[in-house]
């Protein structure tokens, strides 16, 4: 699909996306209202809303797919733009025989003259097929990681300062009315609060030995590669779970709401109910969900629930296409603190990262005494900030609580 046509899908969805929107609002307010007033949704009502969250929620992921597709042709645009015009390498033979001078020079040879040839450009002998070399297995064997996930579902920034302020609504009384004419018209009441975060540091250090990097490139790729890893993987605890002391980031559960269904659902309670409720819950706070973070295992449990039947109620085992529910993406983590929990929001719209400086590798021979032992000293940092604007649209909980209280 061309940039155009991406473009012009991506601006109908946004219309049909705004039209849902503005009549699940009404659907979700009036089902709370019932449990309010009756102890029970009716099932007309749970219908209705039920329909209208399901079609906004799938609007909102096509949504994501084709502003990640606008991004992705634009890169590769941009990348085929930087290598238009580039020569390929050739080997060193091509490089000597295709040189414009060594043909008049072997017409000529003179005993005692030399030619130089330059070749900095030229493949090396590892890179020509046919030259007998020692074997070597290709890669590092590298320990397993754990995958990281928070920064792909949160809105990206920068900044160039230590802190980051802003000012936060956090009240409108709308008093608009029909005015008859000449008389007063009413005020309105609209409430800020000015909010402020830092900008954390998070760094590490390693040593190794000169010659190990000068030998083998390779290996100095893999120490980049761990060490930014290393770097990501904090930065991914204090988005999530900083507790706001001292250096550390106020990450998003600290901040979050603690999850409360909007009303008594009928038992029993499963965790894909939970989920829904939580959507529910944001969905109420004007901020609907864009994802929900869950523990891994407690995935594998939803994907395994079946039916009287035996069948598998989420999908074809055979034929899963993601891991999706009520229409909005689901992360399965394996963050040993989300053991048994769940987080459910808008990430794309109620929290923003805003980087101060990028995740950078720095290697120095004139650290403590690297000179005197021909090692290095290298460091990885990044400089960022978390501003989470409206906590309440962050619902946060544990299944096993959850079920329990809602199941008594």
């Amino acid at each position: 699909m061309s940039d155009l046509n991406i473009k012009a899908e991506l601006e109908a969805v946004n219309k049909q996306l705004k039209t849902a929107n503005e009549v699940l609002l009404p659907q979700a307010e009036k089902a709370l209202k019932e449990a309010r007033e009756h102890g029970e949704v009716s099932a007309a009502t749970k219908e209705a809303a039920d329909k209208a969250l399901t079609l906004a929620n799938s609007l909102e992921v096509k949504q994501n797919a084709l502003e990640a597709q606008l991004g992705e042709a634009e890169q590769l645009f941009k990348r085929n733009e930087n290598n238009a015009g580039r020569p390929s390498a050739k080997t060193i033979g091509q490089t000597v025989a295709s040189f414009e001078g060594l043909a008049e020079f072997a017409k000529n040879l003179q005993h005692g003259e030399k030619l130089r040839i330059p070749i900095q450009d030229a493949l090396t002998t590892a890179d020509v097929p046919g030259v007998i070399e020692p074997m070597r297995l290709p890669g590092i064997d590298q320990q397993p990681k754990q995958r990281l996930f928070i920064r792909d579902l949160i809105a990206p920034g920068t900044t160039e300062s230590n802190a980051l302020f802003w000012v936060q609504q956090t009240g409108f009384t709308n008093r608009a009315a029909i005015v008859p004419e000449g008389t007063k018209k009413p005020y309105s009441d609209i409430e800020f609060a000015t909010k402020m975060t830092q900008v954390g540091t998070i760094a590490h250090m390693f040593k190794a030995s000169k010659q190990i990097l000068d030998d083998m490139s390779q290996l100095m790729s893999t120490i980049d590669a761990e060490m930014r890893f290393g770097l990501k993987q904090e930065e991914e605890r204090q988005l999530l779970f900083g507790n706001g002391t001292g250096s550390n980031l106020t990450g998003i559960v600290p901040q979050a709401t603690a999850f409360s269904s909007p009303f008594d659902p009928e038992a029993p309670v499963t965790n894909i109910d939970i989920v829904r409720l939580a959507m529910l819950q944001a969905r109420l706070a004007r901020l609907p969900a864009t994802a929900t973070v869950m523990d891994f295992l407690e995935w594998a449990k939803i994907e395994l629930t079946k039916n009287s039947l035996g069948n598998y109620i989420m999908a074809n085992p055979m034929n899963l296409v993601g891991n999706t529910l009520w229409s909005l993406p689901v992360v399965d983590t394996d963050e040993p603190d989300f053991r048994g929990k769940f987080l459910t929001g808008a990430f794309a719209s109620a929290a923003q990262i805003f980087d101060r400086e990028e995740a950078n590798v720095i290697i120095s021979t004139e650290n403590d005494t690297d000179f005197e032992d021909n090692m290095v000293s290298i460091r990885c940092e990044e400089r960022l900030g978390l501003v989470v604007k409206r906590p309440e649209s962050f619902i946060f909980g544990d299944f096993a609580a959850a079920k329990t209280l809602l199941n008594a």
